[in-house]
């Protein structure tokens, strides 16, 4: 085991000198490239120390993304959730933070199978599977995550938006614009759906119209009361119909939509809650209940 670790090591060092030696004599565009736009765009490149991790292992860790993004698949589905989440990371800066997850499950599966192996518990190939174990669980744990992100972002603006709707129907009743309700509301409102409201905000003083801003929201949100919203926005600032009517009508079905969300989770929780009941309580009173009869029967029957 010994020699297999220092072979593995000189293999692994030799292999980075190689593709080291390769990388400096065939320079990539980029590297070509950035030292002439520095002063344009500042952001390409970043400090120093990062520069130097990031040219010593960039590379690397892309090429292990882009492997990662080819096995795994489902390309459209990460970008549609960075979408939703409202996150400017790119769908291969997502599969580089998979490999650097993958590369802790990886390090803590070694960990976990030095310690199986000093204690000799296990083989070689049990070790092995430990070891892949770490690395597959840490990029699909990275997966699940953004996953959960997305869900509690919307479930944080599923929960904002009847207030926001309340507030845009009082705007646009004392005679403010759709617009101008908007940026009232992001005065005073902050969280998720504020952000979102921020960027059509932004998007119509950039000169989009009003209305392809709003359908650009109704088609990056995940939660469809909110995309209800921006679409009845963008037919109303288009044909000019009344909004506050709508306004506090989709509010109120919003409201309508959690109190039944919340009674069905009631529901299935009433399920969940007989467990304690039956194996914990119900046992209790049984032994209470009939134990002073035991321990009676059993005097009586001494005597």
């Amino acid at each position: 085991m010994t020699g297999a670790m220092i072979g593995l090591l000189l293999s692994s060092g030799l292999l980075l000198t190689a593709t080291g030696w390769l990388r400096t004599r065939r320079p990539s565009l980029e590297q070509r490239v950035v030292p002439y736009v520095r002063d344009v765009h500042p952001q390409v490149v970043g400090p120093s120390g990062a520069s130097v991790v990031g040219a010593v292992f960039g590379p690397s860790v892309r090429r292990a993304g882009e492997l990662v993004g080819e096995v795994l698949g489902g390309s459209a589905s990460v970008s549609r959730r960075l979408v939703r989440l409202g996150s400017p990371m790119s769908v291969d800066d997502f599969r580089i933070r998979q490999v650097l997850w993958g590369a802790g499950g990886l390090g803590a599966g070694i960990a976990l199978s030095l310690l199986l192996w000093s204690a000799g518990r296990s083989g070689v190939p049990l070790l092995l599977l430990i070891c892949l174990l770490g690395f597959v669980g840490g990029v699909l744990w990275c997966d699940q995550r953004l996953s959960a992100q997305v869900t509690d972002r919307e479930r944080e603006m599923r929960a904002e938006f009847p207030v926001v709707a309340d507030l845009l129907a009082l705007a646009v009743a004392a005679g403010e614009s759709p617009v101008a309700g908007l940026e009232r509301i992001m005065r005073v409102c902050h969280g998720a759906l504020a952000d979102e409201l921020g960027s059509v905000v932004a998007d119509v003083r950039t000169g989009t119209p009003i209305a392809a801003a709003f359908d650009a929201l109704a088609a990056r949100t995940g939660v469809t009361s909110i995309a209800r919203f921006a679409e009845g926005l963008a037919v109303a600032v288009e044909r000019g119909t009344p909004l506050v009517d709508v306004l506090h009508a989709q509010a109120a079905d919003v409201r309508e939509s959690g109190r039944r969300e919340l009674i069905e989770a009631g529901g299935r929780k009433e399920v969940a809650m007989m467990i304690p009941v039956v194996f914990l309580i119900l046992p209790v009173t049984v032994i209470f209940a009939f134990f002073p009869g035991y321990v009676g029967l059993h005097l009586t029957s001494g005597t």
